[in-house]
């Protein structure tokens, strides 16, 4: 055994333990901040150090893209360029890179297809249709939701009827569940969960193969464990069965994708399913200030099941949280937006710096319409992803029948886009042709002549033949992809079409094609060996959080969902609300409380330096204005780290946008901080430096929000304010002067603006 790494010495003790404990099972419970990817990448390059195993010996699993990215750089850092040799990246692109080499084994050819959550709803939708359905009754979405959730659970279209058969809708879904899976073969094709379970019957159906992965992957590592479901669950343990060498990290306390079918069961029971087990807990803190960690553990200890660690930090202790209360959704975003600009000013951050956080997507908009009005950049992750859009499915949808023609589903997406003359009524006699002779329809397509449609759809679909064909003829003469990809552009009349349509929208949609090509051509040069197969491979398994780009300048708006894995100096979590954060119940079904708690605490863990807490007391749903309550989670907080800052009447509010919307260009749009807003006479409205006009006592006009002018100090904005009568105070921030606390009753100031 080789001498001990000097990078050991850059962990603490019970990161050591956990990256030198080599051999048998190993469990590391690692909280928030705790250094989890430090330890997996250190542990990784010991066992290679120590020469336990070869770099092609060991399998490291992930969620993301990026963080096996980041991992394996790291572990490359520390030992070199044999570091590239490791298996290492999400289960999907791990078990279809097996798939790939074993598909044959299991009726498929290597070329298969991979299905989106798009691509499968759409064959749903076919099937059907094809069943005599109507889509919108039987919504293909619903459909898909449940066959995603059976594969996971291994329950398999025979089964599926035995177990689930109890009203229509189980019924109808168990005819589709086994059209479904039949096409699929018939495609040769895999939906995102196929990657994960036809890896298990390639094991069940061919133990040889098994002991060969088995034998390959002396040393198994998995990442956020709690997050894995039953199939991933049941394939890592029929790998592990042999060497037993599997190290597990997680945190149960991080346990939020239930609705993705992960278990948190796995991580609880991990010490029962391995006997040996060896636990060892990360409980130092090296992200979070003390005040933050105190109200993450405040929150999760009002949960039951947990794996026992107790967070601690050598952090400073930080500032202590706000807890915003909002009017309604326009005043909190007004209100975050105002102390975004106002925390820029004070410590010097950047965009980036700000994560904006809530509980669902649809709560982006008025962040989105608000940060816009301000000038406040910002991004947003989670929507439509570039390679959802319309016109880039299309492109890839054509590639993709040049690498397996036998794809219907992406077939008859493109064989009439843009149109060439093959209507709905000669589609539907060449499907109806392939499915009486069991064909695929580009068998039928190769053979037209035998069907009876109209003649110039015959010859149209004898010209996409030979358009196809003469591609596929390009790549095996080693043409490259780009150019590929320019000539199949050409030839569809694709360009051709968005540039006769000659509208913004399609001007948009030509510069969403090109930029398409720039990661054909990014991909082909990054790869020593780039094949089409493995481009498509590649971008049908690209998430969200891999899109995410740290280093652009802008506020980052996401769900609590997608910024697991984050951290930012400042963070909002806003909506907390009860039926919005916690979530209400859905379908019937009572919300897990336990979970909801869990996905607070995945929020609050995110913030670094300073975090706020925000809630509304009024929102409009459905078009009406409801009256909200605040979460039950800010009850659970530790009061003694959370101060309030009370919210708006509706007249203020009303009257804090009209001055948004009607000065826009005329005065400093820096959101207040407060409840009471100064009220503008309309006669000095476009006046920056005139003396505003109030009701009420003299001391009255000193409202947080309010511009001021020192005698000493000079101009400022106040920003907060406590007290009553002659004991009020108030804190300034001044331009030149920084942040000053003065009693008004002796304060030389007069409010200017």
């Amino acid at each position: 055994m080789s001498q001990e790494p000097d990078f050991i010495k850059d962990l603490n003790k019970q990161q050591q333990d956990a990256v030198k404990t080599t051999d048998g099972p190993l469990l590391i419970v690692a909280g928030a901040g705790s250094g989890k990817t430090r330890v997996l990448t250190y542990r990784i390059a010991y066992l290679i150090h120590q020469q336990k195993a070869q770099p092609n010996e060991i399998l490291a699993l992930t969620f993301t893209n990026k963080a096996a990215r980041e991992m394996k750089d790291r572990i490359i850092d520390l030992i070199g360029d044999e570091a590239r040799h490791l298996w290492m990246g999400t289960f999907h692109s791990v078990f279809s890179k097996i798939l790939r080499y074993e598909a044959e084994k299991i009726g498929f050819d290597s070329s298969y297809s991979i299905y989106d959550t798009d691509d499968s709803q759409n064959l749903i939708k076919q099937i059907i249709r094809e069943l005599n359905y109507d889509p919108k009754e039987i919504q293909p979405r619903t459909i898909q939701r449940r066959i995603s959730d059976s594969k996971n659970e291994l329950i398999m279209p025979d089964q599926y009827r035995e177990k689930f058969v109890h009203s229509t809708l189980d019924d109808i879904t168990a005819r589709i569940y086994e059209i479904y899976s039949n096409r699929l073969q018939q495609n040769n094709a895999m939906d995102f969960d196929d990657l994960l379970i036809k890896p298990i019957r390639l094991f069940r159906e061919n133990p040889d193969v098994l002991e060969k992965y088995q034998d390959r992957f002396r040393y198994i590592l998995i990442d956020e464990y709690q997050d894995t479901n039953h199939a991933q669950y049941t394939v890592t343990r029929m790998l592990a069965n042999k060497h037993e060498n599997i190290c597990v990290v997680g945190d149960d306390a991080q346990s939020i994708y239930s609705f993705r079918g992960a278990d948190i069961s796995n991580i609880l029971n991990f010490k029962k399913d391995y006997e040996e087990a060896v636990q060892v807990p990360l409980e130092q803190n090296y992200r979070s200030t003390k005040y933050i960690l105190q109200a993450a553990d405040s929150i999760i200890k009002n949960n039951d099941k947990q794996l026992d660690k107790t967070l601690w930090t050598d952090n400073e202790e930080g500032s202590t949280i706000t807890l915003l209360e909002n009017y309604d959704e326009r005043d909190e975003a007004n209100r975050v937006a105002g102390y975004i600009r106002d925390l820029k000013a004070r410590h010097g951050y950047g965009n980036n710096d700000f994560a904006i956080l809530y509980r669902t997507n649809y709560q982006s908009r008025v962040f989105e319409e608000t940060l816009r009005r301000k000038g406040i950049a910002y991004q947003l992750v989670g929507g439509l992803s570039f390679y959802q859009r319309k016109e880039v499915k299309d492109i890839l949808a054509y590639l993709t029948i040049l690498v397996n023609p036998d794809d219907d589903t992406n077939l008859l997406r493109i064989i009439n886009e843009p149109s060439r003359g093959i209507g709905n009524k000669s589609l539907h006699q060449l499907t109806s042709q392939s499915r009486s002779e069991h064909k695929s329809l580009w068998d039928v397509l190769t053979n037209v002549e035998e069907v009876d449609i109209y003649g110039p759809a015959e010859n149209s679909v004898k010209d996409f033949v030979a358009m196809i064909r003469g591609l596929n003829r390009d790549l095996d003469n080693g043409k490259s992809l780009v150019d590929v990809t320019k000539k199949l552009l050409e030839k569809s009349g694709y360009m051709k079409s968005l540039v006769e349509e000659n509208s913004p929208k399609s001007m948009t949609r030509r510069e969403n094609i090109l930029e398409l090509q720039n990661a054909i051509s990014y991909y082909e040069k990054g790869n020593k060996n780039p094949s089409l197969a493995n481009f498509l491979q590649e971008i049908s398994l690209i998430t969200d959080t891999d899109k995410y780009d740290e280093e652009k300048p802008a506020v980052t708006m996401m769900t609590v969902h997608a910024a697991k894995g984050l951290e930012f100096p400042v963070v909002f979590v806003v909506g907390l609300e009860e039926d919005l954060f916690p979530v209400g119940s859905r379908n019937n079904e009572d919300v897990d409380i336990e979970e909801e708690r869990r996905l607070f605490y995945v929020a609050i863990t995110r913030a670094e330096r300073d975090l706020f807490f925000s809630f509304c007391r009024s929102r409009y749903k459905y078009g009406e204005e409801k009256s909200m309550m605040r979460s039950r989670f800010l009850d659970e907080v530790d009061s003694g780290v959370v101060r309030t800052e009370t919210g708006a009447s509706i007249n203020q509010v009303q009257n804090r946008y009209q001055e948004d919307s009607s000065s826009a260009n005329n005065w400093d749009k820096s959101v207040e901080y407060d409840w009471k807003k100064p009220h503008y006479s309309k006669n000095n409205r476009k006046s920056r430096k005139t003396t505003i006009h109030y009701d009420g006592d003299d001391i009255d006009r000193f409202q947080v929000g309010a511009k001021v002018e020192h005698n000493i100090f000079g101009p400022g904005k106040i920003i907060s304010r406590t007290g009553n009568g002659e004991k009020t105070k108030v804190v300034v921030f001044f331009k030149d002067r920084g942040r000053k606390t003065l009693m008004l009753r002796a304060a030389k100031m007069k409010v200017v603006g």
